[in-house]
């Protein structure tokens, strides 16, 4: 069984920054994929970043340049550093983890880009 609990979201300005951590419990083995997603009432859940875990990774186009994701394998904890925010990029910010055939989340973080 894993657990994820996402940690880091808050309200910032425009072009401002924040780092998302999502510490992981439980069992995790190599062949895992990690990211993030992000998810705005009435719209899809949006890819943010996703990362494999021979270091392959992609970033959603609406996040590229500005997004960079991260990993301490000691601390089992995944991190998301945002840049240079747009009020577009105000959304719930959800950790994922696919392993074994499973699909896990987080609970998510509150992300609000405003003036």
């Amino acid at each position: 069984q894993v657990q994820l609990v996402e940690s880091g979201g808050g309200l910032v300005q425009p072009g401002g920054s924040l780092r998302l951590s999502c510490a992981a419990s439980g069992s995790i083995f190599s062949g895992t994929v990690m990211g993030w997603y992000r998810q705005t009432p009435g719209k899809q859940r949006e890819l943010v970043v996703r990362r494999w875990t021979a270091g392959y990774t992609t970033y959603g186009d609406s996040v590229k340049g500005r997004c960079t994701i991260s990993t301490d394998n000691s601390k089992k904890t995944l991190y998301l550093q945002m840049d240079s925010l747009k009020p577009e990029d105000t959304a719930v910010y959800l950790c994922n983890l696919m392993q074994g055939g499973y699909d896990y989340w987080g609970q998510g973080t509150q992300v609000t880009v405003s003036s």
